[in-house]
């Protein structure tokens, strides 16, 4: 289960319908060993495609060096599909290359019935999982065990 305040979850739809018809991408970063998600970084998609996004490499490289100096670690990944279903690409998985991430994929397509999913992607298996929307987070964060969790759906 991702548990993500619902206020990044409303900031990273907002980045994704303000960059469309281009995919957005972003990561949200937690403190090391923490399952609350807290910082939003909004990346520029290197790809400037509205079918796929690649982060900038120097971007990426300054963010997670950036993430380590915090003692943070990027908890969640996300980007946009434009003219699709929020479900991973073949692409997807398989430039997922962060295990313990949760992918959150925002579809800006009108037509899709859910608009914010999040999943697990770890060696080539995706695993859907429901998001728990919070206003806040409780004083004690749960440390992050990087196990998936089976889930069937997420809330939009």
């Amino acid at each position: 289960m991702l548990i993500l305040l619902a206020d990044l979850a409303q900031a990273i739809i907002a980045h994704a319908k303000h960059d469309h018809p281009l995919e957005s991408c972003g990561v949200i970063a937690a403190p090391l060993n923490s399952a609350y998600p807290t910082r939003l970084i909004p990346m520029r998609n290197a790809a400037q495609s509205s079918e796929f996004f690649r982060f900038d490499a120097s971007e990426q490289f300054r963010v997670w060096q950036e993430m380590a100096a915090r003692d943070e670690e990027p908890r969640i990944l996300y980007h946009s599909h434009t003219d699709s279903d929020a479900y991973p690409s073949r692409e997807d998985v398989a430039c997922a290359g962060e295990p313990d991430a949760h992918y959150v994929i925002i579809s800006t397509d009108s037509n899709c019935q859910h608009n914010l999913r999040s999943f697990r992607i770890q060696a080539g298996k995706v695993v859907e999982e429901t998001i728990k929307l919070l206003e806040s987070y409780p004083t004690a964060s749960p440390a992050h065990t990087g196990h998936t969790q089976h889930a069937t759906h997420a809330t939009s």
